[in-house]
């Protein structure tokens, strides 16, 4: 009778040491109290839709004018070139108020291959929940 008693006191510790590591793997989520993060997040997806479709009029319009200025014109006109066969993946952002940090994947078709690039695009606060690319991916 005392082995059955040890043996499901055993299992019992086991099952919630278990359990309590299973929670530990898993990081709480994020505070997003900045509204800042989901304006900035909406932005990069924009651009990023802009890049997608090959729309560099609206691309153009969401760089930040540091950006701008260091990017050759031509450089930018062949970024959005070809707009057929791309898309993107983003991730969970990171970074504090005025700036965010997102990962990104450009997912493009070449023939009948489909080649992936990893990056991440930068996005800055430019004024009043108005936010810009810093980096493009």
């Amino acid at each position: 009778m005392n082995l059955r008693l040890a043996v499901c006191i055993f299992l019992v510790s086991v099952i919630l040491t278990a359990s309590g590591r299973a929670r530990t793997r898993h990081p709480a989520k994020d505070d997003l109290s900045d509204a800042g993060y989901v304006y900035a997040l909406a932005a990069a997806n924009h651009f990023l839709h802009a890049w997608q479709t090959g729309d560099m009029e609206n691309g153009m319009v969401e760089l930040s004018d540091g950006l701008r200025h260091l990017q050759n014109a031509d450089q930018l006109e062949e970024y959005f070139s070809s707009g057929k066969g791309r898309s993107f993946e983003i991730a969970r952002g990171t970074g504090h108020t005025g700036r965010y940090d997102f990962p990104v994947v450009l997912v493009i078709v070449h023939g009948s291959r489909v080649a992936r690039r990893a990056s991440d695009i930068i996005m800055i606060e430019s004024g009043k929940n108005d936010w810009v690319v810093d980096k493009l991916p």
